[in-house]
């Protein structure tokens, strides 16, 4: 599929009722827009928009949908809102750290535009309610940021029916595209399962905390995302179906990569539980306490092993340097993630294992993510694991208050 003959994708929602003079007045710079006019503004008030993630892309196409006069936005995230989060998630202030990030991101979209309905799903998307949530939305908007989530969402969104805009980001670069598994008017599909058929493995994946992000690039490829929502309801324009948009915000170049369908992938018929996709993600399954899984370690077991009865336990703080400045635990061995995955792994893993001396490593990071990937990498190295569960916010909350939350 070449750009040029990529067709317009005709109008993916009816126009709602007549606009009010209000209407007439606020959106008065879209009705002069050619292709969007009084019909795709009504196009607009009528739409539902479902929003994965209330974090870096998440924040910048929630506050643009809104002010576009989006009918209904619906947004899911269970988590809540830190200080870490301000750098880039706009949609969220100083006021808001401690709650819920939808209802955070609901008072902030409330302020931009009352006449938005804000539908807020504060709970994690999973193989169970994934398939329901995108039936009730017209198009999904896929902010999140992790592969198994990623993958769920393209598989729940070809059973539901709706085209998903995903954006990715990382460092100084971004990523952008439109999927649709069947979309309207004989046009060919593509997926995010036909663009990155297998994710990368863990160790060449590293999360925003370990690699960092600039917040400002947030803002533009959310931005381009909320565009791709706006052009898929009115129908103007040519949306990136079939293109990935890729931004290079250190050289401030845009590239669009041309992609396809794959003529082998099997459709999806059902949706694979949640530690299937951890699995194929290489992931560990998430299991309910750290009493049914010997790989995590509740932090109040933790401190109850370090008693100081001369069996203290060997913990490895996977932190960058000025997390550990910001929140540290006393006698922990500090050795960043990349560190421990990178080129002088091996003699890390020696070290570890001479420290140790076949004694379990405890390992810890900010909330548990980036612990599970060091514990998997020991544990193939042949050193026995277990994650601190929730990491040091979880040891803040739970055993020692007088540690920072970051």
């Amino acid at each position: 599929m070449s750009t040029d003959d990529t067709p317009a994708l005709p109008p993916l929602v009816a126009p709602g009722p007549e606009l009010s003079p209000e209407d007439l007045a606020r959106y008065a710079r879209h009705l002069s827009l050619p292709g969007v006019g009084v019909e795709g503004q009504r196009r607009l008030a009528a739409a539902r928009v479902l929003v994965i993630g209330a974090g870096g892309l998440g924040s910048p196409a929630l506050l643009y949908l809104a002010a576009a006069g989006v009918g209904t936005l619906g947004v899911v995230d269970d988590d809540v809102v830190d200080a870490s989060n301000l750098q880039r998630q706009v949609v969220h202030g100083v006021d808001d750290v401690g709650a819920p990030k939808t209802a955070s991101a609901a008072r902030s979209l409330a302020r931009v535009n009352p006449g938005t309905r804000v539908v807020e799903h504060r709970e994690r998307l999973t193989s169970a309610n994934a398939v329901g949530l995108l039936r009730g939305y017209d198009l999904v908007l896929d902010g999140s940021d992790n592969f198994a989530t990623r993958y769920l969402v393209s598989d729940a969104a070809e059973l539901a029916g709706v085209p998903v805009v995903w954006g990715g980001i990382y460092r100084f670069t971004g990523q952008v595209a439109t999927f649709w598994a069947a979309p309207t008017a004989g046009v060919e599909g593509v997926t995010y399962r036909d663009v990155f058929p297998s994710p990368p493995p863990p160790a060449l994946a590293p999360d925003c905390a370990t690699g960092g992000v600039l917040g400002a690039l947030c803002g533009t490829v959310g931005s381009v995302m909320a565009t791709e929502a706006i052009k898929l309801v009115t129908g103007v324009g040519r949306t990136l179906l079939g293109r990935v948009a890729v931004y290079d915000a250190a050289e401030l170049t845009w590239r669009r990569l041309t992609v396809s369908a794959d003529p082998s992938r099997e459709p999806v018929t059902s949706l694979p539980d949640d530690a299937a996709y951890a699995t194929f993600c290489g992931l560990p399954a998430a299991s309910g306490t750290a009493a049914e899984d010997d790989g995590l370690v509740a932090p109040a077991e933790l401190a109850a092993l370090r008693s100081g009865d001369g069996s203290e336990p060997y913990v490895l703080d996977v932190r960058e340097p000025w997390e550990v400045e910001i929140a540290s635990l006393p006698g922990a061995d500090v050795v960043p993630l990349g560190d421990l995955l990178g080129p002088d792994g091996d003699a890390v893993v020696a070290r570890v294992s001479e420290r140790t001396a076949g004694r379990p490593v405890h390992v810890l990071c900010k909330m548990g993510g980036r612990a599970a990937r060091a514990a998997d990498f020991l544990r193939a190295s042949g050193v026995p694991a277990r994650v601190v569960d929730g990491g040091i916010l979880a040891w803040s909350r739970d055993v020692d208050p007088s540690v920072p939350m970051y």
